[in-house]
């Protein structure tokens, strides 16, 4: 047994740190060593799980399904930890469990390591989710964060593009070498915040503001009683689902038939490591590119109350990108649908956020943003299997061609939605009263 003078000492690291820091920069060093992390890890990834594991289609596919499975189910318990006990320890927690996660799966390299490795580091990534949020906004003040996130954003875009590049100079060695080297980042990371994260300002969050599965259980009912009343929301959730639906396939098969039908270009020094690093560099880029045009370009274009037009034509090119990855036999136009498709995403998403929050109340906004989330979610764990089985099956282009006709209604759907001004539709009951 321990003794009581040494179990004080134990326990000293976990309740607090043995040389606490300021919290921006804790916060700044965190964001920055994690976005690093999961460049290093999840550039060359899908290169590691096709080659080194050699995951058929449907194992692709499974393991991105494991992964969306275990956030779903483990958001809620995980919570508990950054509610009732500590937010700096739910995040050491976390940080440690991706770094072990990303560590079994590059120093095993099999199906099943695969498989267990998501869980591992899906359950550490919801312990993160929204603690560390959460914890710089206790530390800094409501009226300082703000300038804290934005200095983070530029932290984390930094990072993220070094870490790419060095995933692509480890993988020279061996495509596991950055898996492996992520997870030592992370749990690094665990360690370092173990030393000098600091915790002044937490207070346990009181029972009726905890997130519990009956609090989801209300908030889906709530979602849908909006949905029933409101054609723009209604719009929005199925848009979601139906982009969940499509989007695994999309997003895990892409690398595997660019590994399988092409060379890579001598340019690139002919390696699968240079080569994709190259391309996550040109994608971020690329996405980047447009997502600064959607927030400054287009508000002086197109009116707030005319938005449809460029989300259905943003939905309209990622079904063409879709089918062109399945169809064109170029590498470069291959990759070209790539990055177009990921540059409609950035493009439309924030157009698409500013119009389903102008037609929600402020009463409902969290209930319907937290449910359109969790609809794509549903969705890709619902939709992914499947299209990895058609895969294996009949090919991947098929596979890829049958996930943009479920996409292609998301164009549909926009467009069918009325227009509206800045202000919510307006709700009525059962019986036709506004209420």
């Amino acid at each position: 047994r321990v003794r009581p003078s040494l179990r004080r000492p134990l326990r000293r690291p976990l309740r607090r740190p043995l040389r606490a820091g300021d919290p921006s920069r804790v916060y700044y060093g965190l964001t920055g060593v994690s976005a690093f992390a999961y460049a290093l890890c999840f550039t060359l990834n899908m290169v590691f799980q096709v080659k080194v594991i050699g995951l058929e289609p449907l194992q692709m596919v499974l393991v991105g399904t494991m992964l969306e499975l275990t956030v779903l189910l483990f958001e809620v318990p995980t919570g508990v930890v950054a509610d009732l006990h500590s937010r700096r320890l739910s995040a050491i927690i976390g940080f440690a469990l991706v770094g072990v996660g990303f560590a079994l799966q590059g120093i095993i390299a099999t199906f099943a390591a695969a498989m267990v490795a998501q869980i591992v580091w899906g359950i550490g990534y919801t312990f993160t989710s929204g603690a560390v949020e959460a914890w710089v906004s206790d530390e800094v003040g409501d009226e300082h964060v703000h300038r804290v996130f934005t200095r983070g954003t530029q932290v984390e875009l930094s990072a993220t593009i070094a870490g790419a590049v060095a995933a692509g100079a480890l993988g020279l060695i061996a495509l596991r070498v950055p898996i492996i080297a992520a997870g030592a980042f992370f749990v690094a990371l665990a360690i370092g915040l173990l030393v000098v994260m600091p915790e002044r300002h937490f207070a346990p969050t009181p029972r009726v503001e905890r997130e519990t599965f009956g609090h989801l259980r209300d908030l889906f009912v709530a979602g849908l009683h909006v949905a029933r009343r409101r054609k723009v929301v209604r719009a929005f959730l199925l848009v979601s689902l139906l982009v969940g639906l499509a989007s695994e396939v999309v997003d895990r098969l892409w690398t595997v038939r660019v590994l399988d039908d092409f060379t890579m270009p001598a340019i690139l020094a002919g390696d699968e490591a240079v080569a994709f690093a190259a391309f996550a560099l040109v994608g971020t880029t690329v996405s980047l590119l447009a997502s600064l045009a959607s927030s400054r370009w287009l508000p002086r274009h197109v009116p707030e109350e005319r938005p449809a037009l460029p989300v259905v034509l943003a939905a309209l090119t990622q079904v063409a990108a879709v089918v062109g990855i399945a169809l064109l036999g170029n590498l470069w136009l291959v990759l070209a649908a790539v990055w177009v498709r990921s540059a409609a995403q950035a493009f439309a998403a924030p157009i698409e956020r500013a119009w389903l929050n102008r037609n929600l109340n402020s009463s409902t906004r969290a209930t319907v943003l937290s449910m359109n989330g969790q609809m794509n979610a549903v969705g890709q764990v619902a939709g992914g299997p499947p299209l990895g089985a058609l895969a294996n099956v009949a090919g991947i282009p098929v596979a890829l061609l049958v996930s943009a006709a479920v996409q292609l209604p998301t164009a549909g759907l926009f467009a069918r939605v009325r227009r509206l001004t800045g202000r919510p539709e307006r709700e009525v009951d059962e019986v036709g009263t506004p209420s």
